[in-house]
């Protein structure tokens, strides 16, 4: 850059999206919601007062109202208990159901004209303006509720509790006085009447029964003696066990015969003759004259076997000796038939008749144990068949016991029915005939009507009423006059509220906190005007200041800001503030800092400092100036800048070892558009770039004006400070559309009360 010509034709910007704020839900907290409270305790206050003070006028203009109340116990004596065949009584099940005794029904009877009628006619002598509307809507009748018998929930006893309410408390004794007596006679003519009609209908049910009875009886005689039986599940039991018991006698006598038809056979196989065969010859030789015979002929045999030998068969001796063989068979064969008898057949003829008869002694033992496998066989078969017969007859038997069991089954059960309904009505004749006699049951008094005592108007009620509702519409009325109000209150509200980062917030500035902290000579109650040094030596201030300076660097570390427009939507929002106490943030850390004073119409930064306003930013606008007539236009301003507060005394303020620049605005101009050209600025600021580490321009207000614009364009960033209690959520909307072409960096709070005690420094 020369001297001669200073500048240049400005770069073009990149275009941008327009930034345009855009509402955020606002999540309610119990914070947010007291601090509404707080900020319109007015209105709040003046809800809850107007409420309670209507609750206590109402108090005052209510007329009094006296309740008087009764309990009654309407369960009847005559109502036996249940017992082992069922809670049903004679009561309940033969008097007259027309008239009804349980709780709900005795209400609504209570509670009926013709009772309350009765009521009436006793009191109207005493007051003759009562009605039964009135009565009606003044006595409340229901039952007393207790514990069940687990104590877990509650039930309806058969206590009545009745109340009425009355202006007058003698009055509301008196006609509970007079229902009392009402429902006793009441109570007694309905018991003698339902009671009556249960005699009567016992009385003309009892023939009919004792007929049905009679009929029953004689048709379950019929049956038994017909088929001579007694109960036929019985006896049928009976039987089918019978049956069981001969089929498994039948399969054990099975089992025993195959054992012992084994055992036969195995004793015949041994002595290879039939049972017959066997007798025969056990017999025949234990005979001895068999014996003998046999031994004769076997004699003779040996003989002639001997004589023919030597002679022949016509000789004399052989022809004796087998006529002698003859008559010995013959004598053998006789001797058979006396043994044996009838048996004889069984022996085979000729000679092996002759061996016959001639078992040993274990063949007699083997013949004695197959006769009697035998017999043992015989009476097995026997005792089978006769099992047989038996079973077969019991099964005939009880195909027929179905039928008749079928036939006892409604016989039996109708007697019994009709035996218990004639005891039910003997027993219910008797009960109720007794309590004819006694005379019914008179409803005992659990508690006597007593003196109305004063129920309305509750003044505890009404009051702790009137505080609820106080509180509602207080409530109600600071958040609608809340929702009225478009101010911003808090910093959360830049935050929620609207799409930018919230960079930092300025709290509200107290002068008596700076009094006690810096130590300033001057009393609380006076309001003198404090110096530069004076406003940001305080803490509170100095840091939040630094924050703010922090979080903008951190928006951009690689590449940081080097031209920063400081702006407010309207004035005295605190701008030239805010523009100031970044400078000194950035000098406390050593850097070169320019401060520019860009309101031409309202300058204040030579007020602030003290310094002279011949030229500035205006003169530069004007006038074609050398660079180094640029350079040496901002006036500096040096100060020394304490570390903590205990550089200050009461006779004076320490001087700062700061230094900063400051080109304020100029002489004023009649056309400040026209004088701050977009070009003209832009050259200005980058002619100041080279000297300067951080260039701060304090702009105008958005809302009105377009010099904020023209200004802006020249700048890496624009930040926008709001007075809380001051700006409002339009016209934050409107300034910030407004400055939809530049780079609106961020938002800053200032004016916010502070939540929390600051942190201090120890003092030496």
């Amino acid at each position: 850059m020369t001297e001669s010509s200073l500048y240049k034709a400005p770069n073009k910007l990149s275009p941008r999206e327009p930034l345009v704020a855009q509402p955020v839900d606002k999540d309610w907290g119990y914070g947010q919601l007291l601090a509404v409270l707080v900020r319109r305790k007015v209105w709040f206050i003046g809800g809850f007062a107007g409420a309670l003070a209507g609750a206590v006028f109402l108090t005052l203009k209510t007329q009094p109202l006296y309740q008087s109340s009764m309990q009654i116990l309407i369960e009847p004596n005559y109502q036996s208990k249940p017992h082992s065949r069922g809670p049903r009584t004679a009561e309940n099940e033969f008097a007259d159901s027309n008239i009804q005794v349980d709780t709900t029904t005795q209400l609504q009877v209570l509670n009926g004209s013709e009772v309350l009628s009765k009521a009436i006619e006793r009191l109207l002598p005493s007051y003759p303006d009562i009605t039964i509307e009135e009565l009606r809507d003044s006595l409340s009748v229901g039952p007393v509720y207790g514990p069940d018998s687990k104590g877990k929930g509650r039930v309806a006893t058969k206590v009545l509790a009745a109340n009425y309410i009355s202006s007058d408390s003698e009055k509301a004794q008196q006609v509970l006085d007079t229902l009392l007596t009402v429902y006793q006679i009441h109570n007694l003519k309905q018991q003698k009447l339902r009671l009556s009609k249960g005699l009567t209908f016992i009385e003309e049910q009892l023939p009919e029964v004792r007929r049905s009875v009679l009929e029953a009886e004689a048709a379950l005689k019929t049956f038994r003696s017909g088929n001579n039986i007694i109960d036929p599940a019985t006896q049928a039991q009976t039987a089918a066990n019978a049956l069981e018991r001969i089929k498994t006698e039948r399969q054990a006598l099975d089992a025993q015969y195959r054992e012992t038809y084994a055992s036969f056979t195995n004793v015949q196989r041994q002595i290879q003759l039939s049972p017959s065969q066997a007798r025969t010859s056990a017999r025949l030789s234990e005979s001895s004259r068999y014996q003998s015979l046999l031994n004769q002929i076997q004699s003779t045999e040996l003989e002639l076997a001997q004589k023919r030998q030597l002679l022949t068969d016509d000789h004399p001796d052989i022809v004796n000796l087998i006529n002698q063989r003859q008559d010995q068979l013959a004598l053998l064969e006789q001797e058979v038939g006396r043994v044996v008898g009838g048996e004889a057949a069984q022996i085979p003829q000729g000679p092996n008749q002759l061996t016959e008869g001639q078992l040993g002694r274990n063949d007699l033992a083997l013949v004695s144990q197959l006769t009697e496998l035998q017999k043992s066989l015989g009476s097995l078969q026997a005792r089978d068949r006769s099992l047989a017969q038996t079973e077969a007859k019991l099964s005939a038997e009880l195909q027929k016991y179905p039928e008749l069991m079928a036939q006892f089954n409604r016989l039996q059960p109708e007697v019994s029915t009709r035996r218990e309904t004639l005891q039910k009505l003997l027993e219910a004749r008797q009960e109720l005939g007794l309590e004819i006699a006694r005379g019914g049951f008179d409803w005992q008094i659990v508690e006597a009507p007593q003196l109305g005592i004063q129920i309305s108007p509750n003044v505890g009620r009404n009051l702790l009423l009137g505080s609820v509702v106080g509180l509602f519409l207080g409530g109600i009325a600071a958040f609608l006059r809340d929702a009225m109000d478009d101010k911003l209150h808090h910093s959360d509200d830049l935050n929620t509220q609207f799409p930018l980062p919230l960079l930092g917030t300025i709290p509200e500035l107290s002068v008596a906190e700076m009094r006690d902290a810096l130590v300033l000579p001057f009393n609380p109650t006076q309001n003198p005007g404090l110096t530069m040094p004076e406003l940001f030596q305080w803490q509170p201030l100095r840091e939040s200041l630094d924050l703010i300076y922090t979080n903008i660097q951190l928006l951009q570390t690689n590449n940081p800001y080097k031209t920063l427009m400081v702006t407010s939507a309207g004035a005295g929002e605190g701008k030239s503030t805010l523009a100031l106490g970044l400078a000194i943030s950035a000098a406390r850390l050593d850097q070169r800092v320019l401060v520019i004073d860009a309101d031409l119409r309202h300058p204040s930064l030579h007020h602030m400092f003290d310094l002279n306003n011949h030229e500035g930013l205006s003169t530069l606008l004007t006038s074609d100036v050398t660079l180094a007539e640029l350079q040496a236009t901002p006036q500096w301003v040096y100060m020394r800048w304490g570390e903590t507060e205990s550089h200050f005394n009461k006779s004076a303020i320490l001087p700062s070892d700061l230094s900063i620049d400051v080109l304020t605005a100029g002489p004023l101009s009649a056309d400040p558009v026209k004088l701050l050209s977009l070009e003209r600025m832009k050259d200005i600021l980058k002619a100041f770039q080279e000297s300067y580490d951080l260039i701060l321009v304090d702009s105008p207000p958005v809302l009105g004006l377009v010099d904020t614009i023209s200004v802006g364009m020249g700048c890496d960033g624009v930040v926008m400070v709001g007075r809380m209690e001051q700006v409002t959520r339009s016209d934050l909307t409107q300034a910030i559309g407004v400055l939809d072409k530049l780079n609106l960096i961020g938002l800053v709070a200032n004016g916010v009360q502070a939540s929390t005690p600051n942190y201090k420094y120890m003092k030496a």
